[in-house]
């Protein structure tokens, strides 16, 4: 069931929030308010260690000496957390990593900064989101 309620904002921010609906293509101010709120409590659950989901992406040298056995090894260390693993080889020397991964928000960020610590890890991200429970 959808409630309505009235926002008030200054003129220059309404500019900019409107301005900022147009550049991600929102149809409306609600579903640009409604995903601003549920990025708000997915905050949330990553600050109070909740169950989480994340995608974890690495971009490694795979010639780069024993990179992909630790990257391996990290994985087996957490394979509870480890629901998906996708391995791209973009080229002759570059390998891309993508994780899915659920638990503990701590443990996820503790498995994120493993890997993307990594030498040979040339970049890596941590892109966090939420079980969906409280959304």
């Amino acid at each position: 069931m959808l409630k309505r309620f009235s926002v008030s904002l200054e003129d220059g921010l309404l500019a900019d929030f409107d301005e900022f609906i147009k550049r991600r293509q929102y149809t409306n101010r609600s579903e640009a308010i409604r995903d601003l709120i549920r990025k708000e409590f997915v905050q949330e659950e990553w600050g109070e260690d909740k169950e989480v989901i994340g995608v974890i992406t690495l971009v490694y040298d795979h010639h780069q000496f024993q990179t992909l056995e630790r990257i391996n090894e990290i994985q087996h260390d957490h394979h509870q957390m480890i629901n998906s693993a996708t391995h791209v080889h973009m080229d002759h020397d570059n390998c891309l990593e993508i994780l899915i991964v659920r638990g503990r928000a701590s443990g996820v960020r503790e498995l994120s900064n493993r890997l993307i610590a990594l030498r040979g890890v040339k970049d890596g991200h941590l892109a966090m989101s939420s079980t969906a429970q409280g959304l």
